[in-house]
């Protein structure tokens, strides 16, 4: 039975942990703070305490693995790291390559940089409130893959509490499983725990509290709490897992050691340990501190938000006694800033997807509290960066390496939000005198939901404010629209991968039951030979509702996933898409007795699934197939990769050596790299970089690869590495050149770069804030994109060669611009090209303008001859047509001379901005006092004028102003408005 990674994670990463950081109870207490003396005078500090762990562990042969990024930024899964175990996600699932380091790792242990906000399990709203929820946090942790069970990691947790850090025995309880209909007492557990606590210390809890799952399938296991009373001196066993503030969960010890199907439970071939323990929690407890935020990793940034707030320093109050919300909003702050200083520099940046419209959302939360409650300045945010810094520097160097970058991408984003939440504040005064004026009393969710999403007010400023007023929110409503968003989201994107077929993936289930059934990893050496038809056998067939038992087959159309002994197909991975192709099903002549479209080919553990249509003839286990694979896609590809790599290194020689890799695409269409950079590329850097890349091709440089132990890869110099990869031992290192480009790298590629034939550069755009995004091309498509951009080189030059006096040359130019927009050529020669043309235009309407200055001369004379006219026949009205090409400018003109002349005279011009086309005609009236107490008004007379084109208008009764996009009949305007005039003027008129 196929279950998802998805559900996989956000159980194993969330679940089992969720009671390791943050207590079930949300009992709100009175303020115990007391401001802690210097670090110097603290015995347990928050540096020590990590490192004391981080030790104690490493000295029992567990391998200290640093923190993977909070924004893991290669796992399309998380929006972020929320646990300790998630980078060793392969091991967990069943899928870690062979070559990994992670395959050999036995014992692990370190501090996780974890981040809790957006997804299932979201403590955004509560942070602040309370003494213990954080957006920001870290785990301590340690994990055994296989190796040692329940009574080492049981053992090894009481010698650190109680030897190590030295917490009272006294204090501390521990929970088991006490079994239910499906699965006994963790009996094992209970007798382990009863080595060190008497039989009321040690408590049998449910399912609910001890049985990890991660959902209907898949590893599951008891787990065990150790607790502890901060209080002491009593028996505190009934308090535990009753929601008391003083009795508290500080560590969970989980025994991943079943896994469960549709037949039930079984147990799993290796049994695994993962613990986790808050150390901001372990901290509190070690510094007597009730509260997380009393301790000294918080005591620096509360200072210096001090030296900004208005409103007094922070007290520690809580609930009802923080009346001001003062306290909250210190505690949301204090946090808030360690969130977004961690995330990015691991290189996440607040934008409107994902968790980069989490963290956004994380900053307007905190920027907002700051400056309505603690009335601090605008920009007060980015000031406590460097607190952070100094604070947690030490331990996690990546915060004083990208210090700088922190804080200009708060900036931004702080100075951004301060104009958004003025735009928010009037909506909602608006929104707020609707709802009244309608009777109501409730902000209905869609309204909310605007608010949230398009002008990006948080939903708990929209209820305060909504508080504020004597309304409420209705959070459901909001709630099911947000959920609507995720879910229109959800499916785009599913849509948009599978393209209908269903998903086929092997995870820790079927990978253990593949190597039970003696299934070695597929041999895929073969990937890197070209135009090979390689014999292999079908190991094993996984479809939808599970492996296809032997003696049984797939039939014709039938979407399944096969299991090969060997194969040719490159395997998804490092960016490259898989290769596609057939496999042929041979009987046992060798005849072709069927055929395999092959859609898709991920690696799991090892062992390559090809996926894809069964089209002809039936398929067993064992069947023998020749794989044919689309060589002459790959062909397409293989430029696209090696040309990634050398944009890679010509980045870093344009733009500097801050450059990082952000993600990477390669397919047979076109080549896609994901950079970081502050800012978009300016024309010169573009040309720069692709005449770079363009040289490269140019040189015919050689392409080699080779495979070595991946401690020397790392000492070759100048090799790339992606940011939070993981990479096999041996590695394989891809060199362009002697010295162009050296990268680890296991995909497919050219063997000289001559092979690419050629490369253009189409695209440059943002992907996120301080994220760049190159798309180019090579081969083919880069031949025709050059041959394009020649011709309407040729064709902006022929533009250019015409005269300023030639007719419509704006339009003709206008015209050209739309097709050099759309066109796929350079964006270096496209950039180019609209400078050219936006030099053609400036050039044509400053001659046009001057034209018209010059008719505009002699059409006064003309004005000028009709207004004496119609004074010297006693008239008070006047409709004249004016040839001034519809130009606001001359018509100002005409009316100021008009008004000059004739102070008395009402006045209407029209014009035409092309006379005789029936396009856009404008209107302008003037309309003296005399005329007004009369009747005639000039915003009445321009809408009745123009309502026979179906133009609009508006102003004052003493002058206005109108226009229609299509006028076809200029006489019937005219006469209408002459109509109009003589119905509100008793005299005569022209």
């Amino acid at each position: 039975m196929r279950f998802s990674t998805v559900h996989f994670l956000a159980m194993l990463c969330l679940v089992s942990r969720v009671r390791s950081f943050i207590p079930r109870h949300s009992r709100v207490v009175g303020s115990r703070f007391r401001t802690l003396s210097a670090s110097a005078d603290i015995e347990w500090t928050t540096d020590k305490v990590r490192s004391t762990f981080v030790e104690f562990f490493e000295e029992k042969d567990h391998v200290m693995t640093p923190s993977s990024p909070c924004a893991p930024l290669n796992d399309p899964t998380l929006l972020f790291t929320n646990a300790g175990m998630n980078q060793f996600k392969p091991i967990f699932l069943g899928q870690v390559d062979p070559n990994s380091p992670l395959a050999s790792l036995k014992r692990a242990t370190n501090s996780q940089k974890c981040i809790r906000a957006g997804g299932k399990h979201n403590d955004l709203e509560d942070v602040g409130r309370d003494t213990y929820h954080h957006t920001f946090f870290e785990m301590l942790g340690t994990w055994s893959f296989g190796d040692y069970f329940k009574e080492e990691a049981i053992d090894m947790a009481w010698k650190l509490l109680t030897e190590v850090y030295k917490l009272d025995p006294e204090r501390l309880y521990a929970t088991y499983f006490e079994g239910d209909e499906s699965v006994g007492e963790d009996v094992e557990a209970k007798e382990f725990w009863l080595k060190y606590l008497p039989a009321d210390r040690v408590i049998g809890c449910n399912a609910a509290d001890n049985f990890w799952e991660m959902g209907d399938t898949g590893p599951c296991g008891p787990c065990s709490e150790i607790h502890y009373d901060r209080i002491g001196g009593r028996d505190a066993s009934a308090l535990v897992n009753a929601d008391d503030p003083d009795v508290i969960e500080i560590w969970n010890i989980v025994f991943i050691q079943y896994n469960r199907d549709e037949k039930g439970l079984a147990q799993l071939p290796q049994k695994h340990i993962d613990t986790g323990m808050g150390l901001e929690r372990l901290v509190s407890i070690l510094q007597n501190q009730s509260s997380n935020y009393d301790i000294d990793a918080f005591q620096p940034i509360f200072k210096k938000l001090e030296e900004f707030s208005k409103v007094g320093p922070y007290e520690g109050k809580l609930g009802e006694e923080d009346v001001t919300v003062k306290d909250t909003a210190y505690r949301a702050i204090a946090d808030h800033i360690r969130t977004l200083s961690f995330a990015i520099a691991d290189g996440a940046v607040p934008n409107n997807e994902g968790r980069g419209y989490v963290l956004r959302r994380v900053l307007r939360r905190a920027t907002r509290y700051g400056q309505q409650i603690l009335k601090a300045p605008p920009g007060f945010f980015q000031e406590l960066i460097p607190t952070v810094v100094d604070v947690f520097g030490g331990a996690y160097p990546e915060l004083v390496e990208k210090k700088d970058i922190i804080i200009e991408v708060i900036a931004e984003e702080e100075q951004a939000f301060s104009n958004m939440l003025d735009r928010g504040i009037k909506y909602f005064s608006e929104l707020e005198d609707e709802v009244k004026a309608d009777g109501g009393d409730v902000v209905t969710g869609d309204k909310a939901f605007y608010l949230y999403d398009t002008l990006g007010f948080p939903i708990d400023l929209t209820e305060l404010m909504a508080e504020e007023a004597g309304l409420s929110v209705d959070v459901k409503g909001f709630a099911n629209e947000m959920e609507a968003q995720k879910k229109r989201s959800r499916e785009a994107r599913a849509a948009a991968k599978s393209g209908g077929a269903p998903r086929l993936e092997l995870i820790a289930e079927q990978t253990a039951a593949l190597s039970d059934d003696g299934v070695l990893a597929t041999d895929d050496s073969f990937k890197y030979k070209w135009d090979v038809e390689l014999p292999a056998t079908v190991m094993s067939i996984y479809g939808p509702d599970g492996f296809v038992e032997k003696g049984s087959a797939a039939q014709p159309g039938d979407f399944v996933g096969l299991v090969l002994d060997k194969s040719s197909f490159y395997a998804e991975a490092g960016g490259q898409e898989a290769d596609l192709g057939t496999l042929r099903i041979l009987d046992e002549a060798g005849d072709v007795v069927g055929l395999f479209d092959v859609r898709d080919v991920q690696s799991y553990g090892g062992f390559l699934l090809h996926s894809g249509l069964l089209e002809e003839g039936t398929l067993e286990v064992g069947a023998v197939v020749n794989c044919r694979v689309d060589y002459d896609r790959r062909r397409q590809i293989a430029p696209n990769h090696s040309m990634t790599h050398v944009l890679n290194a010509a980045l870093r020689e344009v733009l500097g050596d801050s450059v990082e890799q952000r993600g990477s695409l390669c397919n047979d269409e076109k080549l896609r790299f994901d950079f970081s950079n502050k800012k978009a590329m300016n024309i010169d850097q573009l040309r720069k970089t692709e005449e770079i890349c363009q040289k490269v091709v140019a040189d015919s440089l050689s392409v080699t690869a080779k495979t070595m132990p991946l401690a020397e890869a790392q000492e070759i110099d100048g090799v790339r590495a992606v940011f939070g990869e993981v990479y096999p031992d041996p590695v394989r290192v891809v060199s362009v050149g002697d010295d162009t480009s050296i990268e680890f790298c296991g995909g497919t590629h050219i063997s000289n770069t001559a092979e690419a034939e050629a490369f253009v550069l189409v695209e440059e755009t943002a992907v996120a804030k301080g994220i760049r995004r190159i798309s180019a091309v090579t081969r083919d498509a880069a031949v025709q994109a050059k041959k394009e951009g020649e011709k309407f080189e040729t064709l902006v030059a022929e533009v250019e060669a015409l005269g300023v006096d030639t007719p419509d040359l704006d339009k003709q130019a206008g015209a050209v611009r739309k097709d050099v927009d759309a066109a796929f050529i350079s964006a270096v020669v496209k950039a180019e090209l609209r400078a050219r043309i936006e030099g053609i235009q400036k050039k044509a309407n400053e001659a046009k303008k001057a034209a018209l200055a010059q008719r505009v001369d002699k059409i006064m004379n003309v004005v000028k001859e009709e207004v004496e006219e119609a004074i010297a026949a006693g008239r008070k009205t006047l409709v004249l047509n004016v040839d001034i090409a519809a130009d606001s400018k001359a018509s100002q003109k005409i009316t100021n001379a008009v008004k000059k002349i004739a102070p008395e005279l009402a006045f209407l011009g029209l014009s035409e901005e092309e006379v005789g086309s029936g396009g856009k005609i404008a209107a302008f009236a003037l309309v003296p006092t005399s005329a007004i107490e009369n009747g005639l008004k000039a915003d009445e007379w321009i809408r009745a004028t123009l309502e026979v084109c179906g133009g609009r208008g508006g102003g004052r009764p003493e002058n206005a102003q109108g226009q229609a996009p299509e006028c076809s009949d200029v006489e019937a305007v005219v006469a209408a408005a002459e109509n109009f005039a003589s119905s509100k003027v008793s005299s005569g008129v022209q």
